[in-house]
């Protein structure tokens, strides 16, 4: 080995370490960004979740007046680990907003889940 072929050899030493601290701050910057990215979609599946039970037990009460069923979709969408946001109760249809906040970036982007309930139209009935 010449002269010139060792001193290239010596600036070359250690490269490898910097390329391999490298890749591995990119394998876990897209391990992070996959793992916020899958909470994101589990809150955004509860949120619908609980919007659905909410607007069924709001539709199931709404005989009982609009406090009461706005009452039962809250207690329902909090045993659900939501918050209820709005409540409508337009005759015998009840509509409902809820948040669900998991995760890191929850506080900035909550999950919100919107779901209407009622009877069934009568002109779907009759097909």
């Amino acid at each position: 080995m010449t002269i010139r072929e060792r001193e290239a050899a010596d600036r070359d030493r250690g490269s490898g370490t910097i390329y391999v601290l490298a890749m591995t701050a990119v394998v876990v910057l897209l391990t992070l960004a996959g793992l916020a990215l899958g909470q994101a979609v589990v809150a955004r599946h509860r949120a619908a979740a609980a919007a659905d039970l909410s607007a069924i037990s709001a539709a199931s009460r709404v005989l009982n007046g609009p406090m009461s069923a706005c009452k039962a979709a809250a207690l329902v969408a909090r045993s659900q680990g939501a918050r209820l946001i709005t409540c409508r109760i337009d005759g015998e249809v009840a509509e409902v907003t809820v948040q669900v906040l998991s995760g890191l970036l929850s506080a900035h982007y909550p999950a919100t889940g919107v779901a209407r309930a009622g009877p069934a139209d009568p002109a779907l009935l009759t097909r």
